[in-house]
């Protein structure tokens, strides 16, 4: 019986031509055949975000054994989504995120189209993992992360992952790296999100820019601190959001139905 290799199917944010995205699969060629559903250009920042009334459209950009590389002009979602209905042959093994250029870690998780990618996986009951690097530079050098994408990756494929639970796996700027933690997501805050400017047409305009504060930056169980100090930062991230904790409190507030005034 014919032994058949894992399915890799790998999208990102960045856009099919990022470097980061071109490294992961060069790390992985090896692992399985490989299927690339890209952006045609970068999404960073739209998250789960799917296109209800866009026309999505797919083009073939590379196609040799064990690879193809697709990209389509929708979200990194949109490319999770039409790779699963048009271009796989079967359920993949394997949705993977990444390489991101910049870190995904903190809040930042609930903006990132790369962990939409991996969400959208986690969501369809496929092993997912996001892989970023804390370097917004074109030309990053993602080479000293080879061997924890791979042992990752191979731990995955071969150990799997609790259902409903993808990894969001960061990587500091600088290396060699200390270690590897596992480790929460860390409170933190964007604040003076909007720069106003004025055209010298005559009209205003805003860009979103941004300053992030780490709101518990001596607590060394979250993936903030680990990437501070030199830490590849592993965080378990579930499916489920709701605050079971929560669920208690709320109960004790005896609504009975009833609308609260």
């Amino acid at each position: 019986m014919e032994i058949k290799r894992p399915l890799l199917l790998i999208s990102n944010d960045d856009g099919y031509q990022a470097k980061g995205i071109n490294s992961l699969v060069d790390m992985l060629s090896d692992y399985g055949d490989i299927i690339v559903c890209a952006p045609e250009d970068a999404r960073s920042g739209y998250s789960c975000a799917f296109s209800a009334t866009t026309p999505l459209t797919l083009h073939l950009r590379v196609r040799r054994p064990g690879l193809e590389i697709w990209s389509c002009n929708g979200t990194p979602v949109d490319c999770v989504k039409m790779a699963l209905s048009e271009l796989c042959p079967r359920k993949p093994d394997m949705v993977i995120g990444g390489i991101n250029h910049g870190d995904n870690a903190s809040v930042n998780a609930h903006y990132s189209g790369t962990m939409g990618v991996t969400l959208e996986g986690c969501m369809k009951y496929i092993p997912s993992v996001a892989f970023s690097l804390c370097d917004f530079r074109a030309d990053a050098d993602f080479e000293p992360l080879r061997p924890y994408i791979r042992e990752i990756t191979s731990k995955v494929l071969s150990e799997g992952l609790t259902r409903g639970v993808c990894l969001n796996v960061n990587f500091p700027k600088e290396n060699p790296y200390n270690g590897v933690r596992v480790c929460r997501m860390a409170y933190g805050t964007w604040g003076s999100e909007v720069t106003k400017c004025h055209h010298p047409r005559g009209y205003d305009y805003w860009w979103m820019v941004g300053h992030y504060t780490n709101d518990e930056p001596e607590a060394e169980d979250t993936d903030r601190w680990a990437l501070d100090n030199g830490y590849v930062a592993i965080t378990p991230t579930q499916m489920d959001v709701t605050a079971h904790s929560a669920i208690d409190l709320i109960n004790k507030w005896n609504l009975n139905g009833e609308i609260v005034k």
